[in-house]
């Protein structure tokens, strides 16, 4: 025992330096004064506690403070009114080896102290600070300083040559700034550097000769700068370069021979440049580790050596927007790998298709002169417009075909038809020709006389119905094209009502260059992508390649955007649309993303832990979901429809309050209105009578039917409802339905979402939003109920299915046959909505169109307490009037 208890000393002894206290008193004053300046909570540097034990991110050595790390870190209330650059305290921390403030705001100048008061230090980061001004010339004299992070600040006016004096420095990033000027010739004296990103800025002149003589460095990124001349032969000497990025800036000339050399090179993107000329046959054989190869949007002609195509670890290459020319490697390469890129579009390549292309996933071929078969090598997916290709749509002309062919000196295929002539018919066949033509004309003027009369007698009935619904519609939207709509003629865009115009270059800062970190989800209207602007405000972007998305889709997006405004919608920040092949759009970020996503979430990655929506914030999510709906339904003219309404198209703020997203299919409801009428009348095929989901997505009564199963996924929980086709869910209704009736409130728990906490006072709100949603599920559209009847359902649920005086049996039956005339019954094409819903219950504008209650108070609705649900009940008789005719007929509803 007492041998343990020794050995057990004596350990102590040897560790004890890692448990010393501070031993130095003017260090403890100085991190008190920094607490102060900074405004640090108590929570992490707390006043009672020795700051060498207890403060986060002081790190101690025999009792004096050897590194100080605020990264991320809060300030306390009043500390984070007045941000600033106030560290001072440093200066008596005379051992300090780092100084760790990333992502903590230091508004302000760096000190020129620095480099004469911190000589000990070896990393400063100040990474995403809000740093501004120049970079202090002092910052030279750290000469043991080996790690510099400025990224992502607002520093200005030129790079200081005496950075060359930090000799043992291997990590410098001064990227996402505003200096300015060339690059300083003494960066070669840096021969430890490893790291240098000098990228985003507005740096010119040309790269420094003696780059080639930093050794070590292993990335080097100068891109997005405005950097000229040629590519200096010296870059051949960075034998341990990994990755080079020299991509958006203004270098011209050719590649150099005696890059080869570079034979530990992974990365090489050297895109949207003036560089020009041939490829050197001998360069890429030596680069055999290369992964990534980026020449795109350059001026490079001539022929690519097979060997790039045939690299055996290339897993991107992107040479498009060039004047290559030539065919492609008849051969496929040795790996098996089949996840690469492959992007040669808007060049001249020639001739058909081989076995190259089996080994990417991702192909882009358009703009150029493949011809023949597509084979099966190639993928699905690839994009092939704009070629010469057999039986493949959207191909050049013929004469454009044979053209270039003809001028290489070959001869083209004819898109696989004979190139002879028909021999002429017989006399006989002209003669039954021209008795078939007679006919022809004839039965085809009788045809057109008689399309012209029913097309006059449409006109008259659809400005008929047009004349008596013009005085119950509200904002006026102006021409926003049906769904059939092929092109968008008719649009005036207002640019002036659309936010910022973005640059390119902005946008490819704020995120990071769209890397798939920053990638959010590949989207059927484009892609989306999380950025920060330089002003510190986080944007979603969606990325539209127009070579792959229809060309009208995003301006259809903008007219809407232009001429539609409601607060359920997500705000449209800004666009750039300078790229020709390119459109992007700025979105306000969500930050609780979609209902898809946030509905059920896992507490932790590695955790099996669940974190399921309270009912409170469903509810508000219903509401405000229902509210942007009713808004395009009953509130535009003409009536809008979403016809994308699932669970990740609601997007959520960050206090759940709804914004609708998805917008680019939102089209004008066709007939606005009138569909049903006209096509009861004439018995034509769109009747309103269609299958369950609604064949024609674009009506109302589609956005009802979708937003039934949004309802339905926030009852039961079942992620992914409203994004599942309906052939997928007949086995789900079957076995859902039965356990959803106005008469039983039990049923419904048998249903619900297990991980909901639901106690008996929310209970039949719930029995309520369930009854909601099967009723717009309604297999027959006509007998959906319209949205603006689902809202004030949704803002009342207890008289959807009972009566306040639950008592009474009459009351009981009477609020049953409420909720069939004003939900079930509001599809039935009453001549006026006063019929339903008397004009005590919604009151006009000034424009005689129909304002109804709630349409813009659900926000702060549901802010996890249920008082605040609880008073936009209103009493039943105001949103579900008793209806004249006790004994009318009762609506029918029928789902088994």
């Amino acid at each position: 025992m007492r041998n343990a208890i020794f050995f057990t000393f004596l350990l102590f002894l040897c560790f004890e330096p890692t448990f010393q206290q501070l031993s130095s008193r003017t260090e403890r004053i100085a991190l008190l004064d920094l607490r102060s300046s900074l405004g640090l909570r108590s929570r992490d540097w707390p006043l009672k506690s020795d700051p060498c034990l207890n403060w986060n991110g002081i790190e101690c050595l025999n009792g004096r403070v050897i590194g100080v790390n605020v990264s991320g870190f809060r300030r306390t209330r009043i500390g984070s009114q007045n941000p600033r650059f106030v560290v001072d305290a440093l200066a008596n921390l005379t051992l300090l080896q780092s100084f760790n403030a990333s992502n903590f705001l230091l508004p302000g100048l760096i000190p020129d102290w620095f480099g004469s008061r911190l000589r000990s230090l070896q990393v400063l980061d100040l990474r995403s600070c809000s740093v501004l001004g120049p970079i202090p010339l002092g910052l030279g004299n750290l000469g043991n300083l080996t790690t510099l992070y400025l990224s992502n600040n607002k520093l200005n006016g030129t790079i200081p040559s005496s950075i060359g004096q930090l000799v043992q420095l291997s990590v410098l990033d001064l990227s996402h700034n505003e200096l300015s000027g060339s690059i300083p010739l003494s960066f070669s004296s840096l021969g430890n550097l490893s790291f240098l990103d000098l990228s985003s800025n507005r740096l010119d002149g040309s790269i420094p000769p003696l780059i080639g003589s930093i050794r070590q460095l292993q990335n080097l990124n100068l891109s997005s700068n405005n950097i000229t001349s040629s590519l200096p032969a010296s870059l051949g000497d960075l034998e341990k370069l990994v990755d080079l990025d020299l991509s958006f800036n203004s270098l011209s000339g050719p590649l150099p021979q005696d890059l080869r050399s570079m034979s530990s090179l992974v990365r090489m993107v050297v895109g949207n440049n003036l560089l020009g000329g041939s490829l050197p046959e001998d360069l890429f054989p030596r680069l055999r580790q290369l992964q990534a190869v980026v020449l795109r949007d350059n001026g490079f002609t001539g022929a690519v050596p097979d060997v790039l195509f045939l690299t055996p670890q290339l897993r991107l290459l992107d040479i498009s927007g060039n004047n290559f020319t030539g065919m492609l490697p008849n051969s496929s390469s040795n790996s098996n790998s089949t996840d690469g890129t492959l992007n040669i579009s808007r060049n001249m390549f020639y001739g058909s298709l081989t076995p190259v292309l089996r080994r990417f996933n991702a192909v882009d071929l358009s703009g150029n002169y493949f011809e023949g078969i597509v084979p099966n090598s190639v993928p699905m997916t690839a994009s092939l417009e704009s070629n010469c290709l057999q039986n493949v749509s959207s191909q050049r002309t013929l004469e454009d075909c044979s053209s270039f062919y003809t001028s290489k000196g070959l001869s083209f295929d004819n898109f696989g038809k004979p190139n002879s002539e028909q021999p002429p018919l017989a006399e006989k066949s002209g003669k039954n020709n021209r008795k078939v033509i007679i006919l022809a004309s004839v039965l085809g003027g009788v045809g057109f006389i008689v399309l012209l009369v029913f097309l006059i007698f449409l006109l008259l009935l659809y400005k008929g119905g047009k004349s008596a619904s013009t005085n119950q519609r509200g904002v006026s939207v102006g021409p926003i094209p049906p769904a059939s709509s092929d092109s968008p003629t008719g649009l005036s865009i207002n640019f002036a009502s659309l936010g910022d115009a973005f640059t390119d270059k902005q946008l490819l800062q704020s995120t990071g260059g769209f890397i798939d970190e920053n990638l959010i989800k590949l989207g059927h209207s484009g892609d989306l992508f999380r950025g920060v602007l330089d002003n510190g405000a986080n944007v979603v972007i969606k990325k539209i390649d127009l070579r792959t998305v229809k060309k009208e889709t995003y301006l259809v997006e903008l007219d809407f955007f232009s001429k539609v405004s409601h607060t359920r919608l997500v705000p449209l920040l800004g666009h750039c649309l300078d790229n020709e092949h390119e459109k992007f759009l700025v979105y306000k970020y969500m930050p609780n993303g979609d209902l898809a996503s946030s509905l059920v979430r896992k507490t932790n990655v590695d955790d099996e832990n669940i974190q399921s929506l309270d009912w409170i914030t469903r509810l508000k999510i219903a509401l405000g979901a229902a509210e942007g709906l009713a808004y395009l339904h009953h509130e535009c003219s003409p009536p809008l429809v979403h016809r994308d309404v699932q669970a990740s198209s609601i997007l959520l703020d960050d206090k759940f309050e709804v914004r609708l997203g998805s917008l680019s299919e939102v089209c004008a409801q066709e007939g606005d209105g009138h569909q049903n009428r006209i096509s009861r009348l004439l018995r034509l095929p769109q009747s309103s009578e269609q299958g369950s989901s609604g064949s024609q997505t674009s009506v109302c009564s589609y956005d009802v039917y979708c937003f039934g199963k949004v309802l339905l996924e926030l009852v039961t929980g079942k992620v992914g409802i409203s994004a599942t086709p309906d052939t997928q869910l007949k086995e789900f209704y079957d076995q859902t339905f039965p356990f959803i009736s106005i008469h039983d409130k039990e049923s419904v728990g048998k249903i619900v979402d297990p991980n909901l906490i639901v106690d008996e006072d929310f209970m039949e709100e719930v029995w309520a939003m369930a009854v909601v949603a099967k009723s717009c599920l309604n297999p027959k559209p006509s007998r959906r109920p319209q949205m603006r009847y689902i809202l004030k359902a949704l803002e009342n649920p207890m008289k959807v299915v009972r009566e306040e005086s639950s008592g009474s049996a009459r009351l009981r039956a009477t609020s049953s046959r409420s909720w069939n005339a004003a939900l079930f019954g509001s599809w039935r094409q009453s001549q006026s909505d006063l019929t339903v819903v008397p004009a005590a219950t919604m009151s006009k504008t000034a424009g005689g169109s129909f304002k109804q209650s709630g349409t813009s108070g659900s926000q702060g609705s549901a802010q996890n307490n249920s008082g605040d649900v609880s008073s936009r009940r209103r009493h039943s008789k105001e949103i579900f009037p008793e209806p004249q005719d006790e004994q009318g007929e009762r609506a029918e509803y029928h789902y088994q």
